[in-house]
């Protein structure tokens, strides 16, 4: 499959002049459903994955992105507080939703900027991604859960090995400070590993939850940048682990359920949530960058034929033919409802199976009720 083939039709059609609304019924828009600003960064970030993909000649496709990446930014520039957290959840109206502010907010929104600040070529958007990325770092020093952590010691590293390579940090950011919240974040991920490791539980918590690749990933980018072998460690052992505990039959990728979560007692196995999937991939494709094991990269290929039906129900949930996906697989069979969290979720594993040279040959045209995925080739 070519990046062409992938449409981004779905992205388009969910996304307004304020951004891109968080859920659908069915296919179409649930406007009363609102904005997140989660939604908006996870799609900056799409968007930078594929426009690294796109070849030149495929310009039309280049020039939607961009349109669609400045419908985000904006968003996000508009969501940021002075203090440099965000408002999440807004309303239709654009009104702000009463919540508490998010961790996961800030840290996907760290790496979502960073992503656009260390890849976009023109000043103008440098600029405001710039903005974004220095008052989000600012209040990054008060995130307290692993997941916000991970994305805020991801970036750091990323932002401290660009600029080792050449690359000028924004405006008012110092490297010494990048380093210093990077070894608080990673400390913090190292302990909690620590705390909770025994000989048959390699994980950061009591329990696998949702969004777990995170968490293996964030050490691995550390990894790349200064090369501490206890952190490369602590990151296979327990992807290896998370891999293990998400491999069904034949090696079928079987996402931890979100009634009820992996313990050491038990496991659920629904529903099944495609942001798991993505996050297992993004975890894979790092770890295969570092360590170049081909079983990395098959583990990305796994992630990414489970939306085309190689999962344990044998029904693929997205369509490559508009760049949705359902938001779920529960017993009964897909959820088919297609929001942005799930829609994103395809379209980033997708963009990271292409980046690895994993190409899918798809048999039949999408009709709405099957699909077939082919074996993957080079």
């Amino acid at each position: 499959m070519s990046p062409s083939v992938v449409k981004f039709d779905h992205l388009e059609r969910m996304t307004d002049d304020t951004g891109l609304l968080e859920h659908c019924l069915g296919r179409i828009p649930r406007r009363q459903e609102g904005y997140s600003t989660d939604d908006n960064a996870r799609a900056i970030w799409a968007c930078m994955e594929w426009l690294d993909l796109l070849r030149d000649d495929e310009s039309v496709e280049r020039r939607r992105l961009y349109q669609l990446l400045d419908r985000y930014l904006a968003f996000l520039l508009w969501a940021q507080r002075e203090d440099g957290w965000f408002q999440n959840n807004f309303y239709f109206n654009r009104m702000p939703e009463s919540e508490s502010r998010s961790d996961d907010c800030l840290g996907r929104s760290l790496w979502a900027a960073a992503a656009a600040y260390l890849n976009l070529e023109d000043a103008a958007r440098r600029r405001v991604v710039a903005e974004i990325l220095r008052r989000a770092l600012s209040a990054s020093g008060e995130l307290q859960f692993l997941r916000g952590q991970a994305w805020g010691l991801a970036t750091c590293c990323l932002l401290l090995s660009k600029h080792r390579d050449g690359s000028d940090l924004p405006s008012g950011v110092a490297e010494a400070d990048l380093i210093n919240l990077a070894d608080v974040f990673e400390q913090s991920l190292l302990d909690a590993y620590r705390m909770h490791r025994t000989d048959d539980w390699r994980w950061f918590e009591p329990q696998i939850t949702y969004a777990n690749g995170l968490l293996p990933w964030a050490l691995f980018v550390a990894y790349r940048y200064h090369e501490r072998a206890k952190t490369l460690k602590v990151a296979k052992e327990s992807l290896d682990f998370l891999v293990d505990k998400m491999s069904g039959r034949d090696g079928v990728i079987r996402p931890i359920g979100n009634h009820g979560w992996c313990d050491g007692h038990r496991r659920a196995d629904w529903d099944q949530q495609p942001i798991d999937v993505m996050k297992l991939a993004l975890a894979a494709r790092e770890a295969y960058r570092v360590l170049e094991d081909d079983a990395y990269r098959e583990v990305v290929r796994r992630c990414r034929d489970w939306f085309y039906g190689d999962n344990d129900l044998g029904i693929p949930l997205a369509d490559p033919s508009d760049g949705s996906c359902c938001d779920g697989l529960t017993p009964d069979g897909p959820n088919l409802n297609r929001g942005a969290e799930s829609t994103l979720s395809y379209l980033l594993t997708e963009a990271m199976a292409q980046s690895l040279q994993l190409e899918v040959v798809l048999d039949e045209l999408f009709d709405g009720k099957t699909i077939r995925s082919a074996a993957a080739r080079v």
